[in-house]
């Protein structure tokens, strides 16, 4: 009885002891996401790339319980459209966001302004400017129609908005937009847009040490000491993205786009200028968000089967089948808008399926190639090379007779031939054969 009653307590006393093991673990985990403070790079235009990118770290942030997310900044600004999803995931974070306008000559321009008012933290560093955010067209420029005086009020009130909402100066944010208003990075200091000027990462550190911000409804603050940053770095998804929707390639893609489809039209069959026009168009249209992510995805996938399927029965030397291949990359990483879904095609998926379509499409243009290279076997163009034998003497006249397949054709040649001479045929001209005389014996 005694032994049974020490062993009901040593069960229980090592049970105890094993989930203290197994609960350390998380518990660490946990103190150690605390202290770490998730860092990106954001460098370039204000896109559906670097949007998906922006909502994905912020996301991930939150998750893995960071103590906040670093943005470094440096961008000429965007699209308002892309703006307005990240500054939305950012006003509704529960992780602060810090936005550094770093390194010195680096710029928070036009919708980068608006990104680091809605931060619960703007910082910058020296030699930076943050500002002019009118709004302009894709090709630059502006108007005095109703429509540019809608865009201008609305981005204005949006500013103003955010500005009110994080404490800061709405006079001057609406003043960005109007008046394309830029102040360097103590002006912005003095004029209460940002919270500090920090010549680095680590000077940023020192001073958001016991700094208090608003979240949400509660007030948090910040102990930075023995911090360190976890670099987050865009996935092939969204580089391809980023890259795509950057305004410059996005007029590019208008244009060249136009420009392959009026000489496909202009000069049908041309193949090349229509299947880059198409695909061009429609990355184009992605680019200026005319048309959704995942619905371009979509076509470009309609548009890869209708050029893989054309690369079988039309010979273009394998421009429609490389074209289909680009459109079925393009369309396989564009099909799910990972921004609103959170779906997205996974790498070990595609990676495979591509290369395996890329070898099939392969084998198909070599085969074609190949086949387009044979000698003609069939039809009138299959005489060109065989050989015949004379049936009369060719002497004092080019044409005679020869006698080829079972059946006598007529026959011309620049040199005598004598009855039973065997001749090879050269080429055809209409329904007359022009042979030479063969050193090999027609059998």
């Amino acid at each position: 009885m005694i032994i049974g009653l020490i062993m009901k307590h040593l069960t229980r006393f090592i049970t105890f002891v094993f989930f203290c093991i197994l609960g350390l673990p998380a518990e660490l985990q946990a103190k150690n996401a605390s202290s770490q403070i998730y860092l990106i790079e954001f460098n370039g235009s204000v896109n559906p790339g670097s949007e998906e990118f922006y909502n994905r770290a912020l996301a991930q942030a939150q998750s893995d319980s960071a103590m906040a997310l670093l943005v470094e900044l440096d961008t000429p600004g965007g699209l308002v459209t892309s703006l307005r999803g990240m500054v939305k995931a950012t006003m509704a974070s529960p992780v602060p966001v810090i936005v550094y306008v770093a390194p010195s000559g680096a710029q928070a321009a036009s919708a980068g302004a608006l990104l680091t008012l809605s931060a619960h933290v703007a910082a910058m560093a020296p030699g930076t400017n943050i500002g002019a955010a009118h709004p302009v067209g894709i090709g630059g420029g502006g108007s005095d129609s109703i429509m540019s005086q809608k865009s201008e009020n609305d981005i204005a009130a949006f500013a103003r908005s955010i500005a009110e909402e994080r404490g800061r100066n709405a006079d001057w944010a609406e003043s960005a937009v109007r008046s394309s208003t830029s102040s360097t990075a103590m002006d912005a200091k003095e004029a209460g847009v940002i919270d500090f000027i920090a010549v680095s990462r680590e000077d940023l550190l020192q001073k958001l040490n016991n700094f208090k911000l608003a979240l949400k409804e509660d007030t948090l603050t910040l102990i930075t000491t023995g911090v360190t940053f976890s670099p987050l770095e865009p996935n092939l998804r969204e580089n391809i993205l980023m890259k795509i929707a950057d305004p410059n390639l996005a007029y590019i893609f208008m244009l060249a786009g136009l420009i392959g489809l009026y000489f496909e039209l202009s000069n049908p069959g041309a193949i090349f200028p229509g299947v880059l026009g198409a695909i061009s168009l429609l990355l184009g249209l992605y680019a200026v968000q005319t048309l959704p992510v995942n619905v371009v995805g979509l076509l470009l996938l309609l548009l890869a089967v209708v050029f893989l399927a054309l690369e079988i029965f039309i010979t273009s030397g394998g421009i429609l089948g490389v074209a289909g291949l680009v459109s079925l990359l393009f369309g396989s990483l564009m099909l799910f808008d990972k921004a609103e879904t959170g779906i997205s095609i996974s790498l070990s998926v595609l990676a495979p399926t591509f290369i395996s379509f890329s070898i099939f499409m392969g084998l198909i243009i070599f085969m074609v190639t190949k086949a387009s290279k044979l000698k003609t076997t069939t039809g009138m163009e299959g005489l060109v090379g065989e050989m015949g034998r004379v049936m009369e003497d060719f002497d004092g006249q080019k044409t005679g007779q020869v006698f080829l397949h079972g059946e006598i054709w007529t026959a011309q040649s620049d040199e005598p031939l004598s009855k039973n001479d065997s001749v090879e045929v050269k080429s055809l001209n209409g329904m007359i054969l022009n042979v030479t005389k063969s050193k090999e014996n027609f059998s």
